[in-house]
């Protein structure tokens, strides 16, 4: 198993009456809602704990691309990335991702990633994310029905530009290079790619055609989860792949405490800031027309963003909403038994450790990052030993990293 502690970053100051005030978390939310000198303090605690993360023995820290909203503060995943690197020596960088339809040309992002795959030592994940329709089609402005021919042209741009070792022209639809020359190279020949669906059929093809994770980002639960994945399972046998459970990840909401009780009693504000305040999008951001393919539209999924039924999650109890698998959550043992369920009944050897949630404080974050770490990693390292060793889908680092020493002192100080 590999586990990889995810923070979304939110913006953790969003008033009590956010729900009531404001029509969105994305797209038009009040930039009057953001305070800078409190972003530098937000800015560094999460790095922080993603540091923090490293050094308890997590594979991956991850990172994601979002924009104009108060739910995830990285519309530069990169930067977040890169000040990653010069940090951590072990961790893989799971950069999920870069909405490669956003970019012009898309080979900076071929370029960016090199760089980070580079200064890391070989410890790039490449995430390439289609983007929500907030994202890109609101927020930048693509047109729903060229937002995926935009991708699928950034993409093949992209692996292109890694894969040659001369210059050569590119002449797409939308993006036309005379030389394109990727200086420089990532130390990983073909960095592992994941690729963050909502459920849209054509991502479960394109992850099978190039041996990419399929990784599902969902805050409604692995139990809500099951039918997705069991869908995305059937392509892989109907295409003939093997079935290995890395070629599949899952994020999961999770906190964890001393007792069961405690839970609740330490984490329950927080949970409910996150569902009530940081999922409060407009229904007509979330699904433009023209985004989602008339093959997705016909199978009857929809964004995951218009299926949060936030409200009635808030009202649920917290044994409710453990039992619904909104959220893992109660003592160690209690944990480790739930994750066993989410991990065999969705077939996922990738986890995304949603252990930051909403507006929790550091210590909170960091007490429940280290149970998890320390009293519940361990015994779910090995549920799937007939797919020990198969690490075609991770990172292949340098054995041996260089030196991240600090800069000296200037002028005696």
């Amino acid at each position: 198993m590999k586990f990889t502690w995810f923070n979304l970053m939110p913006w953790p100051y969003l008033p009590d009456d956010f729900r009531e005030k404001y029509r969105s978390v994305w797209v038009d939310i009040p930039n009057t809602l953001y305070d800078p000198k409190l972003g530098h303090q937000v800015y560094n605690t999460y790095l922080s704990q993603l540091e923090y993360a490293e050094s308890l023995g997590f594979d991956g820290i991850g990172v994601n691309e979002h924009h104009q909203n108060g739910y995830g503060l990285m519309p530069s995943p990169n930067i977040m990335a890169a000040a990653l690197s010069r940090r951590t020596s072990k961790s893989a960088l799971v950069v999920l991702g870069n909405s490669i339809a956003l970019y012009n040309p898309p080979i900076r992002v071929a370029e960016e990633f090199a760089m980070l795959d580079v200064i890391s030592g070989g410890r790039l994940v490449a995430g390439f994310p289609v983007g929500t329709s907030m994202d890109t089609n609101y927020c930048y402005g693509t047109i729903p029905a060229e937002t995926r021919k935009r991708y699928a042209e950034a993409h093949e741009l992209i692996k292109r530009a890694w894969a040659e070792d001369e210059p050569f022209a590119f002449n797409g639809d939308y993006t036309k290079l005379r030389y394109v020359n990727c200086w420089p190279k990532p130390i990983q020949k073909n960095p592992p790619v994941f690729i963050p669906g909502g459920g849209s059929l054509e991502t479960y093809d394109f992850c099978l055609e190039n041996d990419y994770n399929y990784s599902y980002l969902s805050f409604s639960g692995y139990l809500r989860a099951k039918q997705l994945m069991d869908g995305y399972w059937e392509h892989v046998e109907k295409s003939g792949k093997d079935m290995s459970p890395y070629r599949a990840g899952f994020a999961q909401t999770i906190v964890v405490a001393d007792s069961d009780e405690d839970a609740e009693k330490y984490y329950r504000e927080h949970i409910d800031y996150f569902y009530n305040r940081c999922l409060h999008v407009y229904p007509g951001f979330a699904d433009a027309p023209g985004y989602r393919t008339i093959k997705t539209l016909k199978a009857g999924v929809t964004s995951q963003m218009t299926r949060q039924a936030v409200g009635s999650v808030t009202d649920l109890s917290w044994d409710q909403l453990i039992k619904d698998g909104y959220i893992i959550a109660g003592s160690p043992s209690s944990v480790v038994e739930q994750m066993k369920k989410l991990i065999h009944s969705l077939r996922v050897g990738n986890i995304f450790c949603l252990i930051h949630v909403g507006n929790m404080p550091d210590e909170k974050t960091r007490h429940s990052t280290k149970l998890f770490a320390e009293q519940v990693m361990p015994h779910l390292r090995n549920e799937w030993p007939d797919f020990e060793g198969d690490n075609r889908f991770w990172i292949d680092p340098l054995p041996e990293q260089a030196e991240r020493a600090a800069a000296p002192a200037v002028g005696g100080a």
